[in-house]
């Protein structure tokens, strides 16, 4: 008989032990799609506030769920799965049954095909001067523009921010300059298999453009100020998130069966 290992060797990597409970699954593919706050979590689970709370702390405190403050209203706050964590965290669970499966899990997957029917995709933010037309050019450029793409803010300004057209321009080598905003009663009567929301305000008034919408919790970064290095970091670290969060959108947007999930 060979050697017994060590109860620290066989124990179940965190990201297991975390995800295995039934309530924290639940939670953690409710947030797989979008940003939540408590009550609308607790309407979707169908289990108490107080219960719903803790799980969530559990998987905050491991990672694998971040919450920030709703610029609508202070009380609430967005809670959102950061999927490259748990990415790495899947991946380094694998590798901890057996390094083969980490090397399964690393190894690049074909490229879905692209859809007979073309997909429709709009952005919505307040002025539609920052989150929302870099969100639009980001997965226009990331799809080469075989998914139909749109902006607009619920009060947009007259203009693209300039860090905004700036940061995609330095960034990602994409030209925005001669981009104008438009206001989300510019698109009525038009219909978009997905709608997402990334600003709280923006949120509770986008009127219904199809029945798939989705919301990103995110700070509005023109209000770290209009100049200086500190204000286009601000626009930066946006970037970089939606980015983030475009890429995990496509595949969604390549599989019938998950496009479909949406907000209550």
């Amino acid at each position: 008989m060979g050697p017994r290992l060590s109860d620290a060797a066989t124990a179940p990597p965190e990201f297991v032990r975390l995800a295995a409970h039934p309530l924290r699954w639940r939670l953690l593919t409710e947030l797989a799609y979008g940003d939540f706050r408590v009550r609308e979590l607790v309407e979707r689970v169908g289990e108490p506030q107080n219960l719903v709370s803790y799980h969530l702390r559990l998987l905050r405190d491991g990672g694998l769920v971040t919450a920030r403050r709703s610029s609508f209203d202070g009380r609430d706050s967005y809670y959102h799965l950061d999927l490259e964590h748990c990415a790495e965290a899947l991946a380094a669970s694998a590798s901890a049954l057996h390094p083969a499966l980490s090397q399964a899990l690393s190894q690049s997957r074909p490229v879905a095909r692209e859809r007979s029917r073309r997909i429709a995709v709009l952005f919505v933010c307040t002025g539609n001067s920052a989150r929302s037309p870099i969100a639009e050019a980001l997965l226009r450029h990331h799809t080469a523009g075989r998914v139909t793409t749109a902006s607009a803010g619920t009060s947009p300004k007259p203009h693209p921010h300039p860090h905004a057209v700036r940061v995609l321009r330095e960034s990602f080598g994409i030209d925005v300059s001669g981009q104008r905003t438009q206001h989300v009663d510019d698109l009525a009567g038009r219909r978009f298999n997905q709608v997402i929301t990334l600003c709280d305000k923006a949120r509770e008034v986008c009127p219904e453009f199809g029945p798939r919408r989705v919301h990103w919790s995110m700070a509005d970064p023109s209000l770290a100020g209009d100049t200086g290095q500190a204000g286009y970091a601000a626009f930066q670290h946006a970037a970089a998130d939606i980015d983030t969060r475009i890429r995990h959108l496509m595949p969604v947007l390549n599989t019938p069966e998950t496009v479909a999930r949406s907000e209550p």
